[in-house]
């Protein structure tokens, strides 16, 4: 039974159909038009758009066809057994609900082997940290090092401070040249030129699962800040506060919950601008064959930026949509309208990056500690780092695959400042 046939058999067993005639009106579920279904002629018609467009049986018309079986069935046991005891010949289906089974003896081996895993697979990530060249002033601490202490400090949830004993055991067993004092960590989190760098890092520890991820997942979460906004409702006469926050945007493969790509934004700011590059940026490692994203990030060049990589997207239209535009809106857009449990089948995977970033604030926080705008970007995007690196101890134990980095990049590739 396909999908029309289920929802046709869905619609006979909870709408009573009205009868004209010869013909059969039934209600639209997703408006207040109705539907004429007739099944005099040598091939049943239909009046929906879906039955004038591909000329195939739609659900209005199984659900008629269901209903006219049941009454004959219906009349058959009245003849027989003289009762009017009413007897379904349609069997009941139910929507099969998918569920992951976890692969609990690798999932372990994981979560006991992280802590010493982490560092090595942080060390091999920044050793393609190229050091800029410095010409005067006092010698500069190894941006390499740098990075690591900022990414272990968010790693371990402590303050910088306390953190602190936790790096210098790691310079002690050979993963940093030198530990950075707290207050350089901070001062280099505050660098702007440590955003792009951090970015290129994520995308990099992403590359080792591009053999396994072909779907991907794009959606925005905020992480809350120290800081305060305050207003004066002069409506109520009294005065507000509320956290101010940051929007994250993510690219995550929905497989394994790696993020390929990241964007940090004020809070105010809308998504669907930040689809592009977003997909610009995991096309260098991956090759996606479905992208989906929540109907917020509906526009003609995001899905013409998503169907370029090759790719099909899989996006929502709004209600107020319309067809009309060029070929490839009203080709998706009736690919929406006429075949929704296809699209949702897809679309469902997008749950995937909800499930990232609770993964993310459940083992990092919600929050950044940092005061200045640049340093809490710096900070979100050191969690989201330190996050891939757990996925890939996972993906360690439970797919066999051994990570490596910068294989496929010679030294101009690797990351500059």
């Amino acid at each position: 039974m396909d999908a029309r046939e289920q929802r046709g058999q869905e619609i006979a067993n909870t709408v009573t159909l009205r009868k004209k005639g010869d013909r059969w009106v039934v209600a639209s579920q997703s408006g207040d038009d109705a539907y004429t279904v007739d099944l005099t002629g040598t091939l049943p018609t239909c009046t929906c758009p879906d039955h004038t467009i591909r000329q195939m049986k739609c659900k209005h018309i199984f659900a008629v066809e269901f209903t006219v079986c049941r009454e004959i069935t219906h009349r058959a046991e009245i003849a027989s057994n003289g009762t009017t005891t009413l007897t379904t010949t349609v069997k009941e289906t139910k929507t099969a609900r998918f569920t992951y089974r976890q692969d609990w003896p690798a999932y372990n081996l994981a979560q006991t082997h992280e802590g010493e895993r982490f560092p090595e697979l942080l060390h091999g990530l920044c050793a393609g940290i190229i050091q800029p060249r410095q010409t005067m002033g006092r010698p500069r601490l190894a941006l390499a090092d740098v990075v690591f202490a900022a990414v272990v400090k968010v790693y371990s949830t402590f303050s910088g401070r306390r953190a602190i004993s936790a790096t210098r055991a790691l310079q002690d067993d050979g993963f940093l040249s030198r530990t950075p004092c707290y207050n350089s960590t901070f001062n280099y989190l505050e660098d702007p030129t440590l955003t792009p760098l951090l970015k290129a890092l994520i995308e990099e520890s992403a590359s080792p699962l591009k053999a396994v991820e072909t779907d991907f997942s794009v959606d925005s979460s905020g992480f809350t800040t120290s800081r305060f906004l305050r207003w004066y409702d002069a409506k109520y006469g009294k005065m507000h506060k509320e956290h101010e926050w940051l929007k994250c945007h993510l690219m995550v493969g929905v497989q394994t919950n790696i993020v390929t790509s990241a964007e940090i934004t004020p809070a105010e700011a809308n998504d669907s601008p930040h689809l592009r590059p977003l997909v610009a940026a995991t096309v260098k490692r991956f090759k996606p064959k479905e992208i989906s994203a929540d109907k917020g990030y509906i526009s003609n060049k995001n899905l013409e930026a998503i169907a370029a990589t090759g790719a099909v997207p899989y996006v929502p239209f709004k209600v107020n949509t319309t067809g009309e535009g060029p070929e490839l809106w009203r080709r998706l857009f009736h690919f929406y309208s006429f075949n929704r449990e296809t699209f949702l089948e897809h679309y469902h995977k997008r749950s995937n990056v909800e499930t990232t970033f609770s993964m993310v604030r459940g083992k990092f926080g919600d929050a950044v500690r940092s005061k200045t705008f640049t340093a809490q970007v710096n900070e979100i995007l050191c969690k989201v780092l330190a996050h891939n690196i757990c996925v890939l101890i996972g993906s360690i134990y439970e797919l066999g695959i051994e990570p490596t980095f910068w294989a496929e990049s010679t030294v101009a590739h690797k990351v500059t400042v």
